[in-house]
């Protein structure tokens, strides 16, 4: 029952699993050697599994040499001719080049003890059969990545689900899983940057601001009642030093204008949303929270965007759809349940500003924030980035999939500038490669116009290489007249 049971590493339990991983044979069938590399592992399967570290494997395996030869179960004279010559280690070789696979089975395993429906002397044992979301393409994909992307010591980890079901179809935790076992989506905490402005601009459009709305982007400085002031700036410190309409602002991602925009709707109006969307950490009302200066974990901020990416409709996110016993009998199945929080009109329109974030007709003062991708993308999207002093975020999404990323480093050092673009062509590498065949956009209804204005100004067009959608609520558009 121990053997069968006992953690083995890598996300292995019992040795018939550890020796099939490992070795690619039945445990029946090991030789000395590589029996004696499975007993050293339980000591600390994370440090003395032969994939993680293959060195300290072997000298692991020495110190079992050594009491079987004390405990007289095996010949010194046998013991001398042992671990001459390198063993080959099968789970290196995967056939499906997914060596990061134990974040997404780790959360798997998070999850199915979750569910009190399944008793846990089958978990333990391993009496059940586990259906879960994992789309194997994504997620080798995904993998391919980070590790074409991410060098030195930087992490990475990034979430992919589809936003009709809130079904998880890939995760990756970190760069190396063999390296660190930490996965960075359902337990790191990190400052979300400008990733958060997308949920303050529903909250503004639902409180009847419009996408042609309008603050003037300058150097500002704001005072509050208790004499305490505030002075956020634009990255490189960039202004219009005019008035911008809301799809500018999120095409360059304006902070001047996010501030404004939620000072305008009070502070208490980010945080309510951000909770009806389904963010389940209490936020502050504080001034810079839609500059995104509080940490979020990255798998409690994606119920908030799968909530956008769905079309309003709050979902719960999971790993697991079905889980059976041997006897194919149902222990718990996932039941989906459309519960609408948002107001699909105006997240309709929300997902057109998100646009803007690659859109030439942008192009002014500034240069919208992920132009770089613009050329690399063959199918319609909402974007958005985001970064803070030590933090890289990608985000972008449509009906079919929803994909954040991450980049950073552990100990909090600072980011480069142009360690951003990391981040983005995780995504965009990793998300050009779905293809599904259901719609690739948003239904628009008929309580949606829209009228093509000059992009920069909002108004009517005058030069057609600036001319941009902007979308209303039938009725709101009478406000440019």
């Amino acid at each position: 029952g121990y053997l069968n049971t006992i953690n083995f590493g890598q996300g292995n339990y019992g040795i018939e699993n550890a020796s099939n991983y490992y070795f690619n044979k039945s445990s029946k069938d090991l030789s000395l050697e590589e029996s004696i590399i499975l007993a050293g592992i339980p000591k600390s399967p994370g440090n003395y599994n032969p994939v993680s570290n293959y060195e300290s494997s072997i000298n692991r395996s020495k110190i079992v040499i050594n009491s079987m030869i004390n405990n007289n179960k095996l010949d010194s004279n046998i013991a001398n001719n042992l671990f001459n010559k390198e063993i080959e280690i099968y789970a290196k070789k995967d056939s499906e080049g997914l060596s990061n696979i134990m974040y997404y089975q780790d959360a798997v395993k998070q999850e199915l003890n979750s569910i009190n429906s399944i008793p846990k002397s089958l978990i333990n044992t391993g009496g059940i059969r586990i259906y879960t979301s994992l789309n194997v393409d994504l997620q080798k994909k995904l993998e391919e990545s980070v590790k074409n992307n991410v060098k030195d010591d930087m992490q990475a980890s990034s979430i992919i689900i589809d936003p009709k079901t809130g079904n998880i179809m890939a995760l990756i935790g970190g760069v190396d899983y063999s390296k660190s076992q930490y996965n960075r989506v359902i337990s790191s905490q990190r400052q979300v940057g400008s990733t958060m402005k997308p949920l303050l601009y529903y909250a503004a459009l639902e409180n009847g601001m419009t996408g042609a709305s309008k603050f003037k982007s300058e150097k500002t400085t704001f005072t509050f009642a208790n004499n305490d002031t505030y002075s956020p700036s634009n990255y490189n410190d960039k202004y219009a030093n005019k008035d911008i309409t809301m799809a500018a602002a999120i095409a360059y991602s304006d902070n001047i204008y996010a501030v404004k925009t939620h000072l305008f709707l009070g502070e208490e109006t980010l945080v309510n949303i951000a909770k009806r969307m389904g963010v389940n950490k209490q936020l502050d009302e504080i001034a810079s929270l839609p500059l995104g200066t509080i940490e979020l974990s990255m798998i409690d901020f994606a119920n908030a965007y799968t909530t956008l990416a769905s079309g309003g409709y709050k979902r719960d996110l999971s790993f697991i759809n079905r889980v059976e016993d041997l006897n194919g009998n149902i222990l718990y199945e996932k039941k989906y349940i459309d519960n609408q929080v948002l107001n699909n009109n105006d997240v309709y329109i929300l997902n057109e500003l998100l646009t803007s974030t690659y859109n030439s007709a942008f192009k002014d003062y500034n240069t919208p924030t992920i132009i770089s991708l613009a050329s690399k993308i063959s199918r319609k999207y909402a974007m958005k980035s985001g970064s803070t002093s030590t933090d890289c975020w990608m985000v972008g999404y449509n009906p079919n999939i929803l994909m954040m990323v991450w980049n950073g480093y552990d100990d909090n050092r600072e980011v480069k500038a142009a360690d951003g673009n990391i981040a983005k062509n995780i995504w965009v590498n990793t998300v050009e490669s779905y293809k599904a065949d259901n719609k690739e956009w948003y239904e628009k209804s008929d309580n949606v116009v829209g009228l093509l204005l000059d992009a920069i100004t909002g108004e009517e067009v005058s030069n057609s290489k600036n001319a941009y959608v902007y979308y209303f609520i039938k009725g709101s558009e009478d406000i440019l007249e």
